[in-house]
């Protein structure tokens, strides 16, 4: 009977000690980020044209006539949202109310819905686009296959897992990687074409690589840009207004 005891309690010091390093590691894992460069300091700040507000999630309202359509923002996997400031607030600054959204731990797999939230603390903006840069694009795209207020989806260096079948959608979908990219599965990027509606875009950023859509620099395991300062932002700004302008037509 002694024995027996003996092999229980070893046994169960081995399970306790493994889920202790797995927390262990876990914690260990989600308290490292990629933190925005300096440089995103400056978009965090109101102007004539735009007035951003920090509470959880970073808003960046237009001052004037804003539009109906507001877009909803879901970073990469453990970089920070400020990150993704000088992007959000240059499509702002053409009328459209944008909102970066506070994800646990810097991670959208843990806050898949919390777009809702966002959409339900703002009941002026009738229309929503949702989007994200990688893993956080990934969860936008379910999110937006499964609520009907979303009306477009926008995604940078991602794609849709294979369970989330968009072909059949009314939405409108853009899609933009960097052709330096060496993070995400470019393969899979492009081919997700075949999941999508007929008119989704699809469009590769020459010589763009995966951590140039955010000012929080080199990206671990990244393929090296070509492109001079903030220009893959610039053109993700760009083909995004587009996008965005043709909606509210």
């Amino acid at each position: 009977m002694k024995q027996k005891r003996s092999i229980w309690f070893k046994v169960f010091a081995l399970l306790t000690g493994l889920v202790v390093i797995a927390i262990a590691g876990f914690f260990i894992f989600v308290s490292t980020s990629y933190k925005a460069s300096p440089s995103a300091d400056k978009s965090l700040q109101s102007d004539d044209q735009v007035k951003v507000m920090e509470n959880g999630d970073i808003e960046f309202e237009p001052v004037s006539d804003p539009n109906d359509i507001g877009y909803i923002f879901y970073p990469g996997a453990k970089v920070e949202a400020p990150a993704y400031a000088a992007m959000a607030k240059e499509i702002a600054e053409r009328g459209y109310p944008v909102f970066i959204a506070d994800l646990t731990f810097n991670l959208a797999i843990l806050s898949p819905n919390r777009a809702d939230e966002i959409i339900n603390n703002h009941p002026d903006v009738k229309r929503w686009v949702i989007g994200g840069h990688s893993l956080g694009g990934v969860m936008a795209s379910d999110y937006a296959l499964k609520n009907n207020k979303v009306e477009g989806l926008i995604l940078l260096a991602s794609y849709p897992q294979s369970k989330t079948d968009l072909s059949k959608s009314p939405l409108k979908v853009l899609s933009l990687w960097g052709s330096n990219d060496k993070v995400a599965d470019l393969e899979k990027v492009k081919n997700a074409k075949k999941g999508m509606p007929n008119d989704a875009q699809f469009v590769e950023i020459k010589g763009g690589n995966h951590g140039g859509f955010g000012e929080y620099g080199h990206q671990k395991g990244d393929g090296v840009s070509t492109l001079l300062g903030n220009q893959q932002i610039e053109e993700a700004v760009k083909q995004s207004i587009e996008f965005l302008d043709h909606l509210s037509d």
